[in-house]
């Protein structure tokens, strides 16, 4: 009989196939008519999937293109369309040249044009022309600060469109009179289209609260002040946009693989949205109680969150919001004698700027870490989950999947 370790990862491996995005975009696509000349333009850490399926579909059509994706994302030449990596999840000057050369290409479309534009998680770093004055050394320290400051997306993209000239709807008019007609692959809570990679063809919905943000990031040069209060578009007519697909696919995914080896499954909430180390106690709790008959749940049984959780970055370590999810969750449930597991995942299979996607963990994970001299407390605290979750094989490594649609927590509990 399989562990629940061992079906875990057998359930993953499906799952992140199931997830590839280019069924999707093929379908989608086969559905649509262009008649107009016709440009493509991918963005994101699933930029190259996406493009390989549109270009399958429209090869004898697209004119030219561009395909910008994170480091190690690329997988070879698609036909004639140019492709370039960028940094993730830090701009670099790759980011730069990137947006540049959106721009040489894009800005003098007509009427007569069209566009297909892909976009996917991880567009906000892979792209970017500054606004003003703004210097690749601004846009990495504060993006540096954003990533530690515990603020919610919203607040951070709300900084990232200001200090860019492509986010925040701003492409869609430079693009502009041709019509764009975007594909996305959400890797946002809720599906806030603004949101996903910033929204470069899309308007905020509702102006954020700018002077707490800026607040939170004390302290601030004057110039990134300005520009984090200038005012972004408000309207994008020429931009048509569809989400193909989303972390309610990735949970649904999960709950069949499971229920086709005869475990009940729920899908708690696709909307996880907290610290990740609360959410890891909290997790690990409901399992606990489970087990001891206070649930309305009993074993065998799995429970499935999908979302985003945060970090609020204090200590020095290495890790991301999934390792430390499974790091919390691994304290909570040491020593309980039963077979349960319980993974975080990052679908697009790297978490924070570390080469995992996550973390696997189970009542003896904590163990294996005092065997190697590892205080998993401390190492929580420290914001260190990789090398604690290394020490215990508690690591989840799947390398570029081709997708991002947010993260995926499965806690299941065997007799």
């Amino acid at each position: 009989m399989l562990t629940s370790e061992r079906l875990c990862r057998q359930v993953i491996q499906g799952v992140l196939s199931d997830l590839n995005p280019e069924k999707r975009v093929i379908q989608t696509l086969r559905k649509m008519k262009f008649t107009k000349r016709l440009h493509l333009l991918a963005i994101g850490k699933a930029a190259w999937n996406m493009a390989h399926a549109a270009y399958h579909v429209l090869a004898d059509q697209i004119i030219d293109g561009v395909v910008i994706t994170k480091y190690a994302h690329n997988k070879g030449p698609i036909g004639n369309l140019f492709l370039m990596e960028a940094g993730h999840p830090i701009p670099g000057e790759n980011s730069l040249k990137a947006g540049h050369e959106v721009l040489k290409r894009f800005t003098n479309l007509t009427c007569d044009d069209e566009m297909i534009l892909l976009i996917s998680g991880g567009g906000s770093a892979l792209f970017e022309v500054l606004y003003d004055e703004l210097t690749l050394k601004d846009l990495q320290s504060i993006t540096q600060k954003l990533m530690a400051s515990g603020l919610d997306i919203k607040a951070i993209n709300a900084v990232r469109k200001r200090l860019s000239l492509v986010k925040g709807g701003q492409l869609a008019q430079i693009i502009a009179p041709a019509s764009i007609q975007a594909l996305i692959i959400s890797d946002v809570i809720g599906d806030g289209v603004p949101d996903i990679a910033s929204g470069p063809v899309s308007c905020e919905q509702s102006t954020p609260d700018l002077s707490a943000i800026i607040a939170a990031l004390e302290p601030l040069d004057q110039r990134i002040r300005k520009a984090i209060a200038r005012k972004l578009p408000d309207n994008t007519p020429n931009a048509q946009i569809e989400i193909i697909d989303h972390v309610a696919h990735a949970c649904r995914s999960a709950k069949d693989h499971f229920q086709k080896l005869g475990i009940n499954a729920t899908i708690m909430t696709t909307r996880l949205e907290c610290e990740a180390k609360e959410a890891g106690r909290l997790i690990a709790s409901m399992m606990a109680d489970c087990y001891h008959g206070d649930s309305d749940f009993s074993p065998p049984h799995l429970f499935i969150f999908g979302g985003e959780t945060l970090v609020n970055v204090k200590g020095t370590g290495k890790g991301g919001r999934n390792q430390e999810l499974a790091l919390s969750a691994a304290i909570a449930l040491d020593g309980l004698e039963h077979d349960c597991t319980l993974f975080s995942l990052g679908t697009d299979g790297t978490d924070g700027p570390t080469d995992a996607a996550g973390g696997i963990v189970n009542p003896h994970t904590v163990s294996k870490m005092k065997a190697a001299n590892i205080n998993p407390l401390k190492k929580l605290q420290n914001n260190d989950a990789y090398p604690a979750l290394k020490a215990a094989n508690a690591l989840l490594t799947t390398g570029p999947t081709g997708t991002n649609v947010n993260d995926l927590i499965c806690a299941l509990m065997l007799e």
